[in-house]
């Protein structure tokens, strides 16, 4: 039976480039970088979100359609237009990000008219992937609304993941974001939290201190990623300590951590233990921070790494 998952977030357009003459055109979202990823690694995977009905919306679907990513699930909200940032890099690398977003329909994805279709599909996959940067487009109300669909979704079989992704940007405080996160938290059954994420956001000491309090809540599975220093995995078996391998000086760290949490679910779905998908997760990342750009070229994605999917001996 093919297992099928549903990414729930925003994508955007982007600009990026050094200079306003010579700047390019392409797209970014936390949650659709691991769509794509997940749909390389031979996972069917649809995208939930809300576009436009203008060109770059449709160039944007199209795009999704071209790596594999299912749309049927992308509303199309009449006379709206998408998010879009720019990138602009100084001279010594630095970036800096501009958003043009507030009125992106994404923004009301729970609220458009076409919504309780979506939801009620939702409660056919066999997992939902979404992030804090999914929550903080949302009101209250609308959190409360979507976290409905997720417990609905789960008394039917479907699992939930979910990575705490902070982005101070997104939030009026840290408090207001852990409110929120952790009314999704209780949905959850795979959490997939960066430390330094949950550092600001909970407080949490180390990697250690992150899982208790994760797995304390009742989410039975959590990595714990900490960029180079590997992940941690921890079940109620007990926490398993995951190293990456040595790498030259990363690129770009951009969708390291969307790569991981792609392969880490993809392998687990495909039959993995916890920590032979983090194993797999970390090479997929490994691979990624040595590009630039957070979905690298096909060609460039680590060779089977999708199909060593033995349990751990």
């Amino acid at each position: 039976m093919t297992v099928r998952v549903a990414c729930i977030g925003e994508c955007m357009l982007e600009l990026s480039g050094t200079d306003t003459d010579g700047m390019t055109l392409s797209y970014g979202g936390d949650t659709l970088n691991t769509a794509v990823y997940l749909s390389r690694l031979g996972i069917a995977t649809d995208y939930v979100t809300a576009l436009g009905d203008d060109p770059y919306s449709d160039w944007m679907v199209d795009q999704w359609r071209d790596e594999g990513v299912g749309t049927e699930l992308v509303i199309r909200a009449p006379s709206r237009l998408p998010g879009l940032y720019a990138i602009r890099t100084d001279d010594r690398g630095e970036r800096q990000f501009h958003y043009w977003r507030d009125q992106a329909p994404a923004r009301d994805l729970p609220a458009l008219p076409d919504w309780p279709k979506i939801a009620e599909r939702l409660c056919g996959y066999d997992l939902i992937y979404l992030s804090g940067i999914t929550l903080s487009l949302y009101t209250p109300e609308q959190r409360a609304d979507l976290g409905d669909v997720l417990a609905r979704a789960r008394r039917q079989g479907c699992r939930i993941a979910f990575d705490t992704n902070f982005r101070p940007r997104g939030w009026p405080s840290a408090e207001t974001a852990r409110d929120a996160i952790n009314q999704i938290l209780v949905h959850c059954d795979i959490a997939l939290p960066t430390l330094d994420d949950d550092r600001q956001v909970f407080g949490d000491l180390n990697a250690e201190a992150c899982a208790a309090r994760l797995l304390g809540i009742g989410i039975g599975e959590v990595a714990v990623k900490m960029d180079a220093e590997g992940c941690l995995i921890s079940t109620v078996e007990g926490n398993f300590h995951v190293i990456t391998e040595p790498r030259d000086t990363p690129l770009d760290t951009t969708g390291a951590g969307d790569s991981f949490n792609a392969a880490y679910i993809a392998s687990r779905l495909q039959g993995a233990s916890p920590t032979i998908a983090a194993q797999q997760a970390h090479r997929l990342a490994g691979a990624v921070i040595m590009h630039r750009g957070a979905i690298i070229p096909r060609s460039s994605m680590p060779a089977d790494i999708s199909e060593d999917t033995e349990h751990d001996r």
